[in-house]
């Protein structure tokens, strides 16, 4: 019989039954009783287990705690366990190398890759069967392509022989460039471009095609055969160039040099500035901040596109505290002149050999003659054959055997300055002949009274011989007259030249427009023959 909660009072006591009812057999639930073993319910237990273990405490924390010596324990087991297990420390045998025969080599061979510099002859090849037919001869290419440079020291004709042009070929384009222009203008690296056309015959020499070449800055020229098997013909091309001097102009800012090539100045050209203008000031000293340079350089704009810098022709230099400098090549001798027409300061005692002075000028015990006497010049000590140059500008008045001074040169100078050098090996310079300060005049020898190579230089004045050393003097030139007029008058005119004028592109003609439209291939074609 089944009771439910609400037949019972809070005593316990069984209520009035209001209802019973009644179960039948299989409606009765046995009791719950112990459960059966479950792998699942192990194994969440074991893993319970597990998690609450400590197996590898941090050794960096607690040190010298319990906990740390438990983990230090477990790590020198692990690390026992571990010298256990390892191998052998002896050696290990390797393989035997295989024998490499000659199949198995060219199978090697045929699966590398070899670089097309060193020939390139890996890969698989079918060989040649009974069917294949061997070349009498090995065909040729058409035409030959290249680029030949001229090198210097060389001559164009033995350049097109070295090229593979014949002997006839060479000799004739030879002449037709001999005609064109001088051979001796054509540069070192002028690069040609030449095309060899079709043997003959067997043997012979491949004949010229076409040969194009820029002989000059304003002139191209080009050699080709028009007709097949006709005669070599000239063809000139000339280039308009224009040859409006590039000016630059600028603020001097921390340093002159980078100021003047930030303004896009050429290296050569600044280079050449400063050295014209430190003659007349001093670059350290009395150029500052705010200043303005300014300098002209020859300069040449083809139509073509190329550009080529000259030689400096104007130096100037704008000081708010100072006079200006303004500087203009000028003459045949290329010297600068300033504004004024004089021309530049040049010292007159330059050395004449880059060597010591071994002996000064006075009296002293002759090293050969073993007495005492005036030893009335310098000595400068130099090996045998070094160049020896002229102090100063001059002309020569002797140059031959000089007695004890053996093989000598004398030089007048401005002023009644004579000059003489001794015991020279060889002389460069004639009687007569004007010089240069600088000019090589011969060369250290030790002929005459002399004990071995080096350069006795003597200087007089007025027939008087004169201690070198203490003589200083500087030569200018100076412009006037008709000369003075025309040199101011350009000097005028160079300066209307616009900063960077010539730095704009230059502008082509209508002809030079048409020369670079593409022709139309019915253009090639012949015109009609009228019947």
């Amino acid at each position: 019989m089944y009771r439910s909660p609400a037949d019972t009072d809070h005593s316990g006591d069984v209520k009035a039954s209001v209802g019973a009812a009644a179960l039948a057999h299989d409606q009765i639930i046995d009791a719950p009783g112990v459960p059966r073993f479950s792998w699942r319910i192990m194994r969440d237990q074991l893993s319970g287990h597990l998690a609450t273990l400590d197996l590898t405490p941090d050794l960096g924390c607690d040190i010298g705690s319990k906990r740390w010596l438990r983990g230090f324990g477990t790590f020198l087991g692990l690390g026992a366990v571990a010298l256990a297990f390892w191998p052998n420390f002896a050696p290990l045998e390797a393989a035997p190398a295989a024998h490499l025969d000659d199949a198995v080599r060219d199978e090697y061979r045929a699966q590398m890759i070899m670089p097309l510099a060193l020939g390139a002859d890996s890969g698989r090849r079918m060989g040649a069967t009974a069917l294949v037919a061997p070349l009498a001869a090995a065909p040729e290419r058409p035409t030959l392509e290249m680029v030949v440079t001229l090198a210097k020291g060389d001559s164009l004709e033995r350049m097109l022989r070295r090229a593979g042009v014949g002997r006839d070929d060479s000799q004739r384009v030879t002449d037709m460039v001999g005609a064109a222009i001088p051979l001796d203008q054509l540069e070192p690296g002028t690069t040609f471009d030449i095309t060899l056309g079709r043997r003959t015959a067997a043997g012979a020499p491949r004949p010229l095609q076409s040969l194009d070449f820029r002989a000059r800055f304003d002139l191209e020229l080009g050699i080709g055969r028009f007709d097949d098997g006709g005669d070599l013909a000239l063809t000139k091309k000339v280039i308009r160039v224009d040859e409006t001097p590039l000016r630059i102009r600028g603020t001097v800012g921390s340093s002159l040099y980078r100021s003047a090539r930030a303004a896009g100045a050429p290296a050569s050209a600044v280079q050449s500035y400063l050295k014209t203008l430190g003659q007349y000031v001093n670059l350290d000293r009395d150029v500052r901040s705010g200043d303005t340079f300014d300098f002209i350089v020859a300069h040449r704009r083809a139509a073509t596109g190329e550009r080529q810098a000259g030689q400096l022709l104007y130096a100037g230099l704008e000081r708010d505290s100072a006079p200006r400098v303004q500087l203009m090549r000028w003459g045949e001798d290329g010297e600068f002149y300033e504004a004024s027409g004089v021309g530049e300061q040049r010292g007159g005692l330059m050395a004449p050999v880059p060597g010591r002075i071994s002996s000064r000028f006075g009296m002293r015990r002759h090293p050969i003659l073993g007495y005492r006497r005036m030893h009335a010049g310098l000595d400068f000590k130099a090996r045998h054959g070094t160049p020896i140059v002229a102090v100063t500008d001059g002309r020569v008045t002797g140059a031959g055997r000089m007695g004890g001074c053996g093989n000598a040169v004398r030089l007048r100078h401005d002023g009644g300055i004579d000059t003489r050098y001794c015991h020279m090996s060889r002389i460069a310079v004639n009687r007569g002949q004007s010089v240069r300060r600088g000019q090589v005049i011969g060369y250290v020898g030790s002929t005459g009274l002399s004990t071995g190579p080096h350069l006795h230089y003597e200087m007089y004045r007025g027939g008087r011989a004169i201690d070198p050393a203490s003589v200083q003097y500087v030569t200018r030139a100076q412009l006037s007259g008709a000369e003075l007029k025309r040199f101011k008058d350009a000097l005028v005119r160079i300066k209307t030249v616009a900063p960077g004028a010539a730095l704009a592109e230059l502008e082509q003609t209508a002809t030079e427009v048409a020369a670079e439209e593409p022709e139309r291939e019915i253009d090639k074609l012949a015109a009609p023959r009228k019947g």
